[in-house]
């Protein structure tokens, strides 16, 4: 399975520069040359730029253009993406439309906008701990806890006055024995967090006739951090899957239509899963800040998204807006499952 990881590792390397350098020799303006030919592929040159590669036809070799480069490069994104935020965030429909009708020098691109936006996903989600899943909050766990402990001293009790009447106590120790391994379980949660809770539950067993699982999943119950590292890394370098995967579902949306191509379904869903992407960031920073009463409403935010994406984008009706986003939520969900899936089988069979 290393050599799938390898895989993922190389798309998302080549997508990410790709993305970030579209065109070959993006480098100083000066537009002086000696040269007769492109230094890249040696078209005869008339001008600043090559007609064949678009490479400028003076190329830098000092260390002061490196970094002229680099400003110039940051720069150059900073001013697109401050005229793209406010359109995703405000008009994501109108974004799309714009961009696909033609309108791109103004805007960063989707898969740039994609690749930057889950980067700083999983750097700000890991940064906060969010992405350990611990479903519960550390009070949470501790008031399960307490409310765990007091019910088995109640049960204890029960048995105590049962044996002491000589009455049958075998439903009383069947009860202690659940309530013992629920606590253990709510305990190990809190040390371990919620993976290793259910791995090793007494009660976590699999029973499969294929070698490779049965071993899989012995290692994951032995190791779950190590499972856990595995997850986050295999989703950010298949985070990219997500594209293929949600294309389909939102073609069937429009079945047969001539007036959008599968290229519009490609810029509506990248456009979409970036700004999910900087949803989940701004959910994480502020519920890490102690501000949950502001990161809760933001659960309310896709579907509308999605519903002025539409309506925006495909030059929808409101009903026919509205019947296409409940399909999509669903459509979301359906596809978020089987990129989980897929991403625990990578992790417990790499």
């Amino acid at each position: 399975m290393s050599e799938v990881g390898a895989v993922g590792d190389l798309v998302s390397g080549t997508m990410i520069a790709r993305a970030l350098e579209p065109k070959a020799g993006e480098v100083g303006a000066d537009g002086h040359t000696t040269e007769r030919k492109c230094l890249n592929c040696e078209t005869v040159l008339t001008g600043e730029f090559c007609h064949g590669c678009g490479q400028r036809a003076h190329v830098h070799r000092t260390l002061s253009a490196f970094f002229h480069d680099v400003a110039h490069g940051v720069l150059h994104f900073e001013g697109k993406i401050w005229r793209t935020l406010p359109l995703l965030a405000w008009r994501p429909g109108e974004l799309t439309r714009r961009y696909i009708d033609g309108e791109r020098a103004k805007f960063v691109s989707p898969m740039a906008l994609f690749l930057f936006s889950v980067f700083l996903m999983f750097a700000v989600v890991s940064a906060t701990g969010n992405l350990n899943p611990n479903f519960s909050t550390k009070e949470d766990l501790a008031k399960a806890e307490q409310n765990a402990t007091a019910e088995l001293k109640e049960l204890e009790a029960k048995r105590a006055t049962a044996v002491a009447a000589n009455r049958p106590t075998a439903e009383i120790d069947s009860d202690i024995k659940n309530s013992r391994a629920e606590l253990q379980v709510i305990r190990t949660m809190r040390s371990q967090g919620i993976t290793s809770a259910v791995l090793t539950s007494p009660d976590a067993t699999i029973n499969t006739d294929v070698p490779a699982f049965a071993e899989a999943y012995k290692k994951a119950k032995e190791n779950p951090q190590l499972l856990i590292y595995k997850l986050k890394s295999n989703s950010y370098k298949w985070s990219w899957t997500l594209i293929p995967l949600s294309v389909p579902f939102l073609w069937l949306l429009f079945p047969f239509s001539r007036r959008f191509r599968l290229y519009d379904h490609v810029v509506f869903v990248t456009y979409s899963l970036a700004f999910m992407s900087l949803l989940v960031v701004i959910g994480s920073a502020t519920s890490y800040a102690g501000f949950s009463a502001i990161a809760a409403p933001l659960l309310f935010i896709p579907p509308i998204h999605m519903y002025r994406q539409l309506r925006g984008a495909y030059a929808l009706g409101r009903w026919g807006a509205i019947w296409r986003t409940s399909a999509l939520l669903v459509v979301s969900l359906i596809v978020l499952i089987i990129f989980i899936l897929g991403m625990v089988a990578l992790g417990v069979l790499d």
